[in-house]
């Protein structure tokens, strides 16, 4: 037995004090994550809803995949319907953020040498960088988003999204015409070839608005929502409710301003500042300090009854708005999951369509996903913290839900994922991969309504607020 020693030669030692210098500084690279990253709403990160990603945005779970261990199965079909990855603001947020920093660095309190450094950051030497050319437009770490995406379900599906699939033209690619959804689109592709191991660009893809911009073209939903006051009566409400005036209050005693100064939007605005240093630049803003989690649970919440009311459960046209979406799928996997004669041609592996968190909530509503028995209003935030209905963990940028059919001893069976964690049908929760015609039959009266000329050219007073819930 030799004894065991430290390593006197001095080439090891170098090595070994190489090795963890480039430990210590890769760790001490790591960004500081804000205490609120999860609250962000639809303006969340992805990795905040997936932690496993922080450590490495392409560690992939096989276990989600979720067929019958009794069963001999085998994946035939993938639609995923996708959001855009990280963006800049848009216009009309680019703005409030511009009148946000004018107020502060005319009005705010300078602060003494000893008042909190992130006082000072904001006050005197945060730089407005945002313009409004930007608009909303995919951001290098949204190509990120996406690219990486690709990746991790190649890995969960090399069969379907296959580098033979895609060179072939058997992968179809949709997407809104919004320049950041087309951009993610690309970055897809992209990360499909990288793990295919190409490094030439080849994009091969179709805009459909009419699929994936659904909620442009129904009347009923923009007139009797989108451009309704009263539908969103409950966010206005919210707005100036007790909640909401706590958070003005303690927002103005820390910048040292008058309450009234600081409008619900402007504190928006500022909260919004902290997501978006973070989804862009991967910085821990100073911005963020202005909020704690209560705080950010508030702004969390005025954000979902947004959503809520205005894409989801809160009236009826918002899921029946999505109606061409929801056909579209199902389509598809009829087509995939069909007994066909050997002369007929296979159907497309995979189905991968980009759009808006716009595009998946009222899609979400209609399969009856994330609806609790209370809908949130602007006097139960209280009882309302346990809620499934949250934007934070449901449409995160890259938001994605998966219909995985595979072809299983007794026929086709349907598995759905969001955001790459198993969600189960209502109505069927005691399997994870229902028979598909178990499927079909839950959603029977949709498959055989659900008319979206029907729906939306009712109008306002056929579909207008859901007065029931």
């Amino acid at each position: 037995m030799f004894p065991v020693s430290l390593p006197t030669n001095s080439f090891l030692v170098a090595a070994l004090s190489l090795t963890l210098t480039r430990l210590s500084c890769s760790f001490l690279s790591v960004p500081e994550i804000p205490h609120i990253a999860t609250y962000f709403g639809t303006k969340t990160r992805y990795e905040d809803v997936n932690p496993h990603l922080l450590r490495d945005g392409l560690s992939v779970n096989t276990s989600v995949l979720k067929p019958p261990p009794t069963e001999r199965c085998s994946p035939v079909h993938l639609t995923a319907v996708v959001r855009h990855g990280s963006r800049y603001p848009t216009v009309k947020n680019i703005r409030r953020i511009q009148k946000l920093s004018e107020l502060v660095r005319r009005e705010a309190s300078r602060g003494s040498e000893g008042s909190e450094g992130w006082l000072r950051e904001v006050r005197s030497r945060w730089d407005m960088w945002y313009t409004e050319d930007m608009d909303g437009q995919l951001v290098s770490k949204g190509r990120d988003d996406l690219r990486q995406l690709a990746r991790r379900l190649a890995v969960l599906f090399p069969s379907l999204l296959s580098d033979q699939n895609r060179r072939s033209g058997r992968i179809r690619f949709l997407t809104s015409s919004k320049h950041r959804c087309v951009s993610s689109v690309e970055a897809f592709q992209e990360g499909l070839q990288q793990h295919w191991g190409h490094h030439e660009v080849e994009y091969r893809h179709e805009v459909d608005d009419e699929l994936m911009r659904f909620f442009e073209r129904c009347r009923g939903y923009v007139e009797g929502v989108e451009k309704n006051r009263s539908a969103l009566m409950e966010v206005d409400a919210f707005k100036r409710g007790e909640e909401m005036e706590g958070v003005r209050r303690r927002m103005a005693e820390r910048l040292d301003l008058p309450q009234h100064r600081l409008t619900p939007d402007l504190v928006e605005a500022a909260f919004f500042l902290c997501s978006y240093e973070l989804s862009i630049k991967s910085l821990h803003s100073p911005w963020c300090f202005l909020f704690d989690e209560s705080d950010a649970k508030v702004l969390e919440y005025k954000s979902d009854l947004k959503q809520y009311w205005k894409r989801s459960h809160g009236h009826a046209i918002n899921g029946l708005s999505s109606c061409p979406l929801f056909h579209h799928v199902f389509r598809t996997l009829d087509k995939a999951g069909r007994p066909r004669r050997s002369t007929e041609a296979s159907p497309e592996p995979a189905s991968i369509l980009v759009g808006h968190a716009e595009t998946l909530l009222p899609l979400l509503s209609l399969l009856g996903l994330y609806k609790d028995p209370d809908p949130p209003t602007a006097n139960n935030y209280q009882s309302q913290q346990g809620r499934t209905f949250r934007t934070s963990r449901i449409v995160p940028y890259a938001a994605n839900l998966l219909f995985v059919l595979y072809d299983c001893q007794r026929g086709p069976r349907l598995q759905l994922l969001l955001n790459e964690s198993p969600v189960r049908f209502p109505g069927l929760e005691k399997e994870d991969a229902p028979l598909y015609r178990d499927v079909r039959a839950t959603y029977r009266h949709l498959l055989d309504g659900c008319n979206f000329h029907r729906e939306c050219e009712r109008g306002p007073g056929g579909r207008g607020p859901n007065t029931e819930l």
